[in-house]
């Protein structure tokens, strides 16, 4: 399973949503949720599927960074 989009998924604490700020010509906007390119979006990805499948990691799944198997 490919979890590109899992990134889209992981919120944004409302403090933390200003860092992601950017303006265009329609206003200023932050994200919400984890985009994917943030430089510790991979490491906070990673850690959320090792939590979400912990019992079942190295038994019947392999997680390696937005890939599952």
């Amino acid at each position: 399973m490919d979890g590109f989009s899992g990134y889209n998924q992981i919120l944004i604490t409302p403090e933390d949503q200003h860092k992601t700020s950017f303006i265009t010509p329609w206003g200023t906007f932050c994200y919400r949720v984890m985009p994917f390119g943030l430089k510790n979006a991979g490491v906070t990805y990673q850690r959320a599927m090792t939590y979400i499948f912990h019992d079942l990691l190295h038994k019947t799944v392999e997680d390696y960074v937005d890939d599952i198997l």
